[in-house]
């Protein structure tokens, strides 16, 4: 695993910055998959249905450190694209573009099981999901602590503190699925929520994707 990754995150930015934008990809806009793509993936990948046409509706960044970040723009089709950053936030310091939807969302109740999950569960030598074995992927024994800013097209903001460990497997046609198993702590009203979050992601490439207006 990158050393960036096992750093604590950086504090959020200041109210008053807006949503990034990077690849034309900004808050209100729209992204536009390779359908082809994504035809000749169903059958492989555990989402289903993925929507070629999609809205931004927010806008989520993670400071990994002073020099990478995530970006996460996330759609009206339950997923999200999400770009890593690397040396700065133009186009050019792109280093990976994947495209994530969610499995699950589950509720964690009680510190006895919150504790549980990100001192026991989370990482794992193997994750089962529908059916298929995912492998760890990072060398980490804990989960990577990182905390998101979310920008809304509403004009509200959020930080949501997050635990992630990632899985992959390789598919039949040698390219890999991945995916991201994240225990997610949110206060609201001065109590903490907490939640089990599984997402599944590809890769995708520069011909793969285009933003629109």
């Amino acid at each position: 695993m990158f050393d960036w990754l096992k750093r604590k995150m950086q504090p959020p930015a200041s109210q008053s910055e807006p949503a990034p934008e990077v690849l034309g990809l900004r808050l209100g806009g729209g992204i536009e998959l390779d359908a082809l793509r994504l035809s000749l993936l169903e059958d492989k990948v555990t989402f289903e249905g993925a929507a070629s046409t999609q809205i931004i509706q927010a806008v989520g960044r993670v400071m990994l450190d002073e020099s990478h970040q995530l970006l996460r723009f996330y759609t009206d089709d339950d997923g999200f694209v999400q770009v890593l950053l690397s040396g700065g936030t133009s186009d050019d310091c792109v280093a990976e573009v994947k495209l994530w939807y969610f499995y699950q969302t589950r509720p964690v109740d009680g510190d006895a099981a919150w504790n549980r999950l990100l001192e026991q569960e989370l990482v794992q030598p193997e994750w089962d999901l529908d059916g298929q074995t995912f492998s760890k992927a990072w060398d980490n024994t804990k989960p990577v602590a990182m905390t998101e800013t979310t920008w809304l097209q509403n004009g509200s903001r959020s930080d949501t503190d997050q635990f992630v460990m990632l899985y992959e497997r390789v598919l039949d046609n040698d390219e890999a699925e991945m995916l991201m198993v994240a225990g997610e702590e949110k206060i609201a009203g001065h109590r903490a929520e907490h939640s089990l979050v599984l997402a599944t992601g590809i890769d995708l490439g520069p011909t793969d994707f285009r933003f629109v207006s």
